[in-house]
């Protein structure tokens, strides 16, 4: 690949690139994904709109590809999963080059714009982000027979498959987790893309915030209530750091932090997290790496226990404790579902009580005893019912009345 010269700068009404030193670069990406731009069916005139065509992209790239900082500015509902693909393996090969890429998802990374965005070292997303991940599909006219349907499906998982690939990559997640997110079509806001991996930053938040973070980050203060956050897990840079003897400007009484009991060379109590970053900005980014590596491991770990148990239960007990409002461990799953075949075991009681009462079993005498004696097909219809009923009391832990 050619080097860069001192200023590139390219403009396109989907995209620009720039560099005005040769080290750094801009890309910002507006736009849907093509081989081609689409043409008019009727007309075969170039269509009017934002697209990123493969070969135009990638000559421009070629300009910027000796750039060690190169950041990426997406908003893209995303469009052929090839194009997509061959944009996120030549970006992978800038950076295996030495390059450091970085995106900013500005509005949205759809379906092939998530796998560019995925092709970065680091991804910031805003709260009000979307990524969006999903299977391949594609159009199909004419007539199939049954082989060709099943060699098109064949096709289609394949390219489920390179996609799962790059997800992978990025959030370390089980080609089990990711298949399911992609076969219901997922949707992320900024916070849980974060929360699942695919992102690595959540830009500060535009909305005030009454909380204050102890000095090592590892508590919140929270209308004076101390909140321990999960082991590994520190609270991040846009939240401020609660003064000793300072209240918070949001609470008169927000609490002193928390300190180790120790103190520094020279009799100084410890430094707190925007003292750290100032004086020691490497020790502050492996901390916080850290940190950010077991919480993102902690949910892969949580997601992968809830697919070893899945085929137990009900898929929308499964999706709702992996995804919905309510998400929970495995174990907490387990014990969701024990409630509902209780609730669900107690309710079938109650109906085959009230069809033994409509019925009037109880009121049918017993047949006479057939000739071959056979106990089972002699027994009377209500012995029958009380032996059945017997037995689901039995099965759900309920106990015989008097």
């Amino acid at each position: 690949m050619s080097k860069p010269k001192a200023v590139v700068s390219i403009n396109k009404n989907v995209y620009t690139m720039a560099s005005t030193d040769g080290q750094s670069a801009e890309i910002t990406m507006y736009g849907d994904i093509y081989e081609q731009r689409p043409k008019d069916f009727w007309t075969d005139e170039p269509i009017e709109g934002n697209f990123i065509v493969l070969d135009e992209f990638l000559s421009d790239l070629d300009r910027i590809s000796g750039c060690k900082e190169i950041i990426i500015r997406m908003n893209s509902y995303g469009g052929d999963a090839g194009v997509s693909s061959t944009i996120h393996n030549r970006l992978r090969e800038l950076s295996r080059g030495g390059a450091h890429l970085t995106c900013i998802v500005d509005g949205v990374a759809m379906s092939g714009g998530s796998l560019i965005m995925c092709a970065c070292d680091t991804i910031k997303v805003n709260p009000s982000s979307i990524i969006m991940i999903h299977k391949c599909w594609s159009y199909i006219w004419g007539s199939y027979n049954a082989d060709e349907l099943r060699q098109q499906a064949d096709q289609q998982e394949a390219w489920d498959k390179m996609q799962i690939a790059i997800y992978k990559r990025k959030t370390g997640l089980s080609d089990t987790v990711l298949s399911h997110m992609m076969s219901e079509t997922t949707y992320m806001s900024g916070r849980e893309a974060v929360e699942k991996g695919f992102a690595d930053e959540l830009l500060e938040d535009a909305e005030p915030v009454a909380i204050s973070a102890s000095a090592d980050g590892r508590c919140l203060y929270v209308r004076d209530r101390l909140l321990h956050l999960a082991p590994g897990t520190f609270a991040p840079d846009s939240i401020p750091t609660a003064k000793s003897g300072v209240p918070s400007p949001a609470n008169a009484h927000t609490p002193k932090p928390e300190t180790t009991g120790e103190e520094n060379e020279g009799g100084n109590t410890p430094m707190t997290k925007d003292e750290l970053k100032a004086k020691e900005p490497d020790l502050y980014r492996q901390i916080k790496a850290d940190g950010q590596a077991e919480a993102v491991q902690a949910e892969q770990k949580r997601l992968q226990e809830i697919d070893e148990v899945a085929g137990l239960f009900d898929d929308t007990l499964v999706a709702e404790a992996k995804y919905g409002s309510k998400a929970c461990s495995a174990q907490e799953l387990t014990y969701r579902a024990a409630q509902a075949a209780a609730k669900q075991g107690k309710n079938f009681l109650t109906s085959l009580d009230a069809d033994a009462t409509d019925s009037n079993t109880g009121e049918v005498g017993s047949a006479p005893a057939p000739d071959d004696e056979d106990d089972e097909a002699a027994e009377a219809p209500e012995a029958k019912l009380n032996k059945a009923r017997a037995a689901v009391k039995k099965l759900f832990g309920k106990k015989e009345e008097n």
